[in-house]
C-alpha cells in the first residue's frame, strides 16, 4: 500500500527517464538521500520543470513506491540562480553533491548534513563573481573537510600517525619551502618528516608545505565554519589541498569526482 509523505529537500542530482520524467536524488534532513520520480518534469508547461534542476530547495509532497518514489507537488523555498551562471561555482556544487550522493543513505535523517551543505551552497553563491578564483576554490576545500568531518572518515591532520606526535608548522615562516609532512591515504593522515628510523617506512602518497598543514589544522578545529583566507599565497595553497583532498577522496570513495575534471580546466585558465 502506497504511503503519502512530506519533505524538504536538496536536488542533488536529476536526469531524464521515460519520455518526459526526471529521476531526482534529493537530500532530505527527514529521510536522507530520496530517490523519486518526477513525472513529466521535461514538459515545457509542467509544474515541476524548473523545481527538479540541480540545487534547487523544495517542500515537497511524495508518495512512497515499491521501488522508487513519486513526486506529487513541489513548492520552492531557496534557489540558487548564481550558480548555474558561473562554471566555477557549479562545478564545486556538484563536486559537493558527488560526496553527498557517495556517503549518504536512504531512511535515515541526515539534518546535519544537510544544514552543512545548505550552508555552503548559500556562502558559494554568495561569493563575488568578479573575484579571483581563489575565493571559490578556499570554499571547496573548506566544504570538502567539513564533510569529511560529518562523515567520520576525515584524516588525522594534528599529530603523526606513526609516532603519535603533534605536528606543528612554522607559524612564522609559512611560507618555508623546506618544511613539508607526507600524506599516507592508507593510514588515513599526516606522517612527520623524516620518518622515524626504527619504524618500518611508510608509502606516502602527497606532501604538505606549512601553509597547507596549517590551513587543514585550522579547518579541523572549526567543522562547521569558514576559516578567513590567508593574505600569503593563498590561491596556490588552496589549489594545492584540493588536489591532495580530491585523490584521498576517490582512494577512500573507491570512484573518482567527475565534476573535478571541468574545474582543473579552469584551473588552469586561472593559475
Amino acid at each position: 500500500m502506497s504511503r503519502t509523505y512530506t519533505a524538504r529537500g536538496i536536488n542533488l542530482k536529476s536526469v531524464p527517464m521515460g519520455e518526459s520524467d526526471r529521476l531526482t536524488t534529493i537530500l532530505s534532513p527527514e529521510h536522507g538521500l530520496i530517490r523519486a520520480v518526477a513525472p513529466g518534469a521535461r514538459k515545457p508547461k509542467s509544474s515541476l520543470r524548473g523545481r527538479m534542476e540541480p540545487f534547487v530547495v523544495n517542500d515537497l509532497l511524495i508518495v512512497q513506491g515499491r521501488s522508487l518514489h513519486r513526486i506529487i507537488q513541489a513548492d520552492t523555498c531557496t534557489s540558487f540562480p548564481s550558480l548555474g551562471r558561473d562554471l566555477a561555482k557549479l562545478a564545486i556544487a556538484q563536486y559537493w553533491a558527488e560526496l553527498v550522493l557517495a556517503m549518504g543513505e536512504s531512511d535515515h535523517g541526515h539534518e546535519t548534513l544537510y544544514a552543512l551543505l545548505l550552508g555552503h551552497l548559500t556562502q558559494l553563491a554568495a561569493l563575488d563573481p568578479q573575484a579571483r578564483l581563489a575565493g571559490p576554490v578556499a570554499q571547496l576545500v573548506q566544504g570538502i573537510v567539513h564533510l569529511w568531518q560529518w562523515g567520520g572518515m576525515a584524516p588525522q591532520w594534528d599529530r603523526c600517525c606513526l609516532t603519535g606526535e603533534a605536528i606543528a608548522p612554522p607559524l612564522e615562516q609559512l611560507d618555508q619551502p623546506r618544511w613539508r609532512v607526507g600524506v599516507s591515504f592508507e593510514l588515513g593522515g599526516l606522517v612527520a618528516l623524516p620518518q622515524p628510523a626504527h619504524l618500518e617506512p611508510v608509502r606516502l602518497n602527497a606532501y604538505l608545505q606549512a601553509a597547507e598543514t596549517y590551513l587543514l589544522q585550522q579547518l579541523s578545529q572549526n567543522p562547521t565554519e569558514l576559516v578567513e583566507p590567508p593574505q600569503w599565497g593563498e590561491a596556490i595553497a588552496w589549489r594545492s589541498l584540493e588536489r591532495v583532498l580530491r585523490h584521498y577522496s576517490q582512494y577512500h570513495l573507491g570512484q573518482g569526482i567527475r565534476s573535478a575534471t571541468l574545474l582543473d580546466t579552469l584551473f588552469i585558465e586561472e593559475f
